[in-house]
Protein backbone atom coordinates (compact mmCIF):
# COMPACT_ATOMS: atom_id res chain seq x y z
CA UNK A 1 0.00 0.00 0.00
CA UNK A 2 3.00 2.70 0.64
CA UNK A 3 4.11 1.58 -2.54
CA UNK A 4 1.19 2.59 -4.60
CA UNK A 5 0.64 5.42 -2.02
CA UNK A 6 4.13 6.83 -3.51
CA UNK A 7 3.64 5.98 -7.03
CA UNK A 8 0.56 8.00 -6.97
CA UNK A 9 2.22 10.98 -5.35
CA UNK A 10 4.70 10.89 -7.84
CA UNK A 11 2.09 10.96 -10.82
CA UNK A 12 0.36 13.44 -8.97
CA UNK A 13 3.87 15.84 -8.58
CA UNK A 14 4.83 15.23 -11.86
CA UNK A 15 1.67 16.43 -13.27
CA UNK A 16 1.71 19.40 -11.15
CA UNK A 17 5.42 20.33 -11.76
CA UNK A 18 4.50 19.91 -16.00
CA UNK A 19 1.73 22.75 -15.36
CA UNK A 20 4.43 24.98 -13.22
CA UNK A 21 7.12 24.03 -16.02
CA UNK A 22 5.53 25.60 -18.72
CA UNK A 23 5.32 29.33 -17.15
CA UNK A 24 9.04 29.59 -17.22
CA UNK A 25 9.93 32.80 -18.48
CA UNK A 26 12.20 31.55 -21.02
CA UNK A 27 9.05 29.38 -22.30
CA UNK A 28 6.92 32.20 -22.41
CA UNK A 29 9.57 34.54 -24.32
CA UNK A 30 10.16 32.31 -26.97
CA UNK A 31 6.09 31.40 -27.58
CA UNK A 32 5.51 34.94 -27.52
CA UNK A 33 7.44 35.44 -30.85
CA UNK A 34 6.00 31.93 -32.18
CA UNK A 35 2.67 33.54 -31.70
CA UNK A 36 3.54 36.99 -33.78
CA UNK A 37 2.78 34.92 -37.01
CA UNK A 38 -0.94 33.87 -36.01
CA UNK A 39 -3.77 36.12 -36.24
CA UNK A 40 -6.10 33.65 -34.53
CA UNK A 41 -5.70 33.79 -30.86
CA UNK A 42 -7.21 29.41 -30.69
CA UNK A 43 -4.24 28.13 -32.98
CA UNK A 44 -2.32 29.07 -30.06
CA UNK A 45 -3.56 25.75 -28.11
CA UNK A 46 -2.20 23.56 -31.30
CA UNK A 47 1.15 25.97 -31.17
CA UNK A 48 1.74 25.57 -27.23
CA UNK A 49 0.98 21.44 -27.88
CA UNK A 50 3.13 20.99 -30.41
CA UNK A 51 6.54 22.53 -27.86
CA UNK A 52 5.10 20.52 -25.66
CA UNK A 53 5.34 17.28 -27.47
CA UNK A 54 8.83 18.58 -28.54
CA UNK A 55 9.86 19.50 -24.50
CA UNK A 56 8.40 16.14 -23.25
CA UNK A 57 10.30 14.03 -26.08
CA UNK A 58 14.20 14.69 -25.19
CA UNK A 59 13.21 14.53 -21.26
CA UNK A 60 11.73 11.13 -22.02
CA UNK A 61 14.23 9.82 -23.78
CA UNK A 62 16.66 10.96 -20.89
CA UNK A 63 14.61 9.96 -18.28
CA UNK A 64 14.31 6.46 -19.27
CA UNK A 65 17.73 6.31 -19.14
CA UNK A 66 18.36 7.91 -15.79
CA UNK A 67 15.57 4.98 -14.51
CA UNK A 68 17.19 2.57 -15.55
CA UNK A 69 20.92 4.13 -14.80
CA UNK A 70 20.05 6.15 -11.40
CA UNK A 71 22.41 8.65 -10.38
CA UNK A 72 25.45 7.76 -12.41
CA UNK A 73 23.89 9.04 -15.68
CA UNK A 74 22.19 12.23 -13.82
CA UNK A 75 25.62 13.02 -12.26
CA UNK A 76 27.01 13.50 -16.30
CA UNK A 77 23.83 15.66 -16.92
CA UNK A 78 24.66 18.32 -14.39
CA UNK A 79 27.82 18.43 -15.90
CA UNK A 80 26.25 19.54 -19.42
CA UNK A 81 23.21 21.28 -18.60
CA UNK A 82 24.39 24.81 -18.65
CA UNK A 83 25.36 23.86 -22.65
CA UNK A 84 21.94 23.35 -22.80
CA UNK A 85 20.84 26.36 -21.30
CA UNK A 86 23.19 28.39 -22.94
CA UNK A 87 21.18 26.74 -26.47
CA UNK A 88 18.47 27.97 -24.81
CA UNK A 89 19.63 31.44 -24.96
CA UNK A 90 21.06 31.37 -28.66
CA UNK A 91 17.67 30.03 -30.01
CA UNK A 92 15.55 33.21 -28.12
CA UNK A 93 17.99 35.68 -29.65
CA UNK A 94 17.15 33.58 -33.14
CA UNK A 95 13.46 33.83 -32.61
CA UNK A 96 13.55 37.69 -31.45
CA UNK A 97 15.72 38.55 -34.73
CA UNK A 98 13.23 36.76 -37.12
CA UNK A 99 10.69 38.73 -35.34
CA UNK A 100 12.20 41.94 -36.35
CA UNK A 101 13.58 40.22 -40.11
CA UNK A 102 9.09 39.49 -40.72
CA UNK A 103 8.53 43.37 -39.71
CA UNK A 104 11.42 44.47 -41.94
CA UNK A 105 10.12 42.58 -45.21
CA UNK A 106 6.20 43.26 -44.24
CA UNK A 107 5.83 39.77 -43.60
CA UNK A 108 1.98 40.29 -43.67
CA UNK A 109 -0.96 40.92 -46.18
CA UNK A 110 -3.98 42.69 -46.63
CA UNK A 111 -7.21 41.83 -48.39
CA UNK A 112 -10.76 42.54 -48.28
CA UNK A 113 -13.51 40.11 -47.83
CA UNK A 114 -17.39 40.31 -47.79
CA UNK A 115 -18.97 38.39 -45.55
CA UNK A 116 -22.78 38.70 -44.86
CA UNK A 117 -22.64 42.06 -47.16
CA UNK A 118 -20.42 43.12 -44.47
CA UNK A 119 -16.88 44.03 -46.48
CA UNK A 120 -13.85 44.40 -43.85
CA UNK A 121 -10.20 44.01 -44.47
CA UNK A 122 -8.08 41.21 -42.46
CA UNK A 123 -4.17 41.22 -41.83
CA UNK A 124 -2.72 38.10 -42.54
CA UNK A 125 1.46 36.70 -41.58
CA UNK A 126 2.19 34.29 -44.45
CA UNK A 127 3.37 31.19 -43.67
CA UNK A 128 5.69 28.13 -44.80
CA UNK A 129 4.39 25.68 -46.68
CA UNK A 130 4.35 23.00 -44.11
CA UNK A 131 1.72 25.37 -42.41
CA UNK A 132 -2.25 25.37 -42.03
CA UNK A 133 -3.56 28.18 -44.38
CA UNK A 134 -6.97 28.24 -44.48
CA UNK A 135 -8.27 31.74 -44.27
CA UNK A 136 -11.19 31.46 -42.89
CA UNK A 137 -9.56 29.70 -39.49
CA UNK A 138 -7.59 32.97 -38.72
CA UNK A 139 -10.60 35.36 -38.57
CA UNK A 140 -11.98 35.91 -35.40
CA UNK A 141 -10.22 35.96 -32.01
CA UNK A 142 -11.42 32.04 -31.03
CA UNK A 143 -12.36 30.13 -34.59
CA UNK A 144 -10.94 26.91 -33.58
CA UNK A 145 -9.87 25.51 -37.14
CA UNK A 146 -8.73 22.11 -37.80
CA UNK A 147 -5.92 21.01 -34.91
CA UNK A 148 -2.64 20.43 -36.49
CA UNK A 149 0.99 19.61 -35.31
CA UNK A 150 3.61 22.81 -36.07
CA UNK A 151 7.25 20.91 -36.54
CA UNK A 152 9.10 24.70 -35.75
CA UNK A 153 7.17 24.67 -32.46
CA UNK A 154 8.36 20.84 -31.52
CA UNK A 155 11.88 21.53 -32.79
CA UNK A 156 11.99 24.79 -30.13
CA UNK A 157 10.36 22.49 -27.62
CA UNK A 158 13.14 19.98 -27.95
CA UNK A 159 15.53 23.10 -27.48
CA UNK A 160 14.08 24.10 -23.97
CA UNK A 161 13.62 20.18 -23.23
CA UNK A 162 16.84 19.19 -21.21
CA UNK A 163 17.38 23.18 -19.74
CA UNK A 164 15.51 25.13 -16.89
CA UNK A 165 13.63 23.97 -14.43
CA UNK A 166 13.22 20.50 -16.14
CA UNK A 167 16.18 19.58 -14.01
CA UNK A 168 14.15 19.53 -11.28
CA UNK A 169 12.00 16.32 -12.29
CA UNK A 170 15.15 14.68 -13.74
CA UNK A 171 16.45 14.87 -10.28
CA UNK A 172 13.55 13.71 -8.46
CA UNK A 173 13.69 10.53 -11.07
CA UNK A 174 16.11 8.26 -8.95
CA UNK A 175 14.50 8.31 -5.73
CA UNK A 176 10.98 6.64 -7.68
CA UNK A 177 11.64 2.98 -6.75
CA UNK A 178 9.16 1.64 -9.79
CA UNK A 179 10.69 1.78 -13.25
CA UNK A 180 6.58 2.12 -14.70
CA UNK A 181 5.88 4.65 -11.96
CA UNK A 182 9.28 6.88 -13.23
CA UNK A 183 7.94 6.74 -16.77
CA UNK A 184 4.34 7.58 -15.52
CA UNK A 185 5.64 10.21 -14.02
CA UNK A 186 7.67 11.51 -16.68
CA UNK A 187 4.61 11.21 -19.24
CA UNK A 188 2.00 13.29 -16.79
CA UNK A 189 4.77 15.87 -16.05
CA UNK A 190 4.52 16.31 -19.99
CA UNK A 191 0.91 16.17 -20.51
CA UNK A 192 1.03 18.66 -18.03
CA UNK A 193 3.50 20.87 -19.64
CA UNK A 194 1.55 20.47 -23.27
CA UNK A 195 -1.38 21.51 -21.01
CA UNK A 196 -0.25 24.66 -19.72
CA UNK A 197 1.49 26.08 -22.61
CA UNK A 198 -1.53 25.91 -24.95
CA UNK A 199 -3.51 27.67 -22.36
CA UNK A 200 -0.58 29.97 -22.08
CA UNK A 201 -0.05 30.17 -25.81
CA UNK A 202 -3.48 30.73 -26.59
CA UNK A 203 -3.79 33.78 -23.85
CA UNK A 204 -0.50 35.16 -25.38
CA UNK A 205 -2.34 34.96 -28.82
CA UNK A 206 -5.33 37.45 -28.27
CA UNK A 207 -3.34 40.51 -28.33
CA UNK A 208 -1.94 39.65 -31.45
CA UNK A 209 -5.92 38.74 -33.01
CA UNK A 210 -6.80 42.07 -31.34
CA UNK A 211 -4.50 43.84 -32.95
CA UNK A 212 -4.64 41.74 -36.47
CA UNK A 213 -6.78 44.58 -37.75
CA UNK A 214 -4.16 47.21 -37.57
CA UNK A 215 -0.68 46.65 -39.16
CA UNK A 216 1.30 49.15 -37.38
CA UNK A 217 -0.61 48.13 -33.89
CA UNK A 218 0.43 44.66 -34.84
CA UNK A 219 3.88 45.34 -35.73
CA UNK A 220 4.30 47.41 -32.46
CA UNK A 221 2.80 44.28 -30.31
CA UNK A 222 5.47 41.98 -32.12
CA UNK A 223 8.23 44.37 -31.47
CA UNK A 224 8.06 43.81 -28.06
CA UNK A 225 7.58 40.13 -28.22
CA UNK A 226 10.47 40.36 -30.39
CA UNK A 227 12.64 42.49 -28.26
CA UNK A 228 12.01 40.48 -24.77
CA UNK A 229 12.89 37.56 -26.66
CA UNK A 230 16.63 39.31 -27.92
CA UNK A 231 17.16 40.76 -24.33
CA UNK A 232 16.28 37.69 -22.48
CA UNK A 233 18.39 35.65 -24.70
CA UNK A 234 21.47 37.85 -24.52
CA UNK A 235 21.11 37.88 -20.79
CA UNK A 236 20.99 34.55 -20.07
CA UNK A 237 23.90 33.66 -22.22
CA UNK A 238 25.55 36.38 -19.87
CA UNK A 239 24.85 34.68 -17.14
CA UNK A 240 25.80 31.38 -17.97
CA UNK A 241 29.24 32.71 -19.51
CA UNK A 242 29.79 35.48 -17.92
CA UNK A 243 28.79 34.98 -14.16
CA UNK A 244 26.40 37.76 -14.08
CA UNK A 245 23.05 37.15 -12.64
CA UNK A 246 21.24 39.49 -15.18
CA UNK A 247 17.88 37.02 -14.57
CA UNK A 248 17.11 37.30 -10.94
CA UNK A 249 14.92 34.04 -11.25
Amino acid sequence: MDLQSGALAALVLGFLLGLRHATDADHVVAVSTIATEYRNAWRGIWVGASWGLGHTTPLLIVGVVILMFKSVVLDRYETVAPFFEFGVGIMLVLLGAQVFWNIKRGKMHVHRHEHDDDPHLHIHGTHGSNEPDDVEDDHGFFRPGKPFFRFKSYMIGIVHGLAGSAAVMLILLPSITSFWAGIGFILLFGLGTIISMGVITLLIGIPFSISGSSGRLNRMVAGVAGGASLVFGIALMSDIALGTALIPF
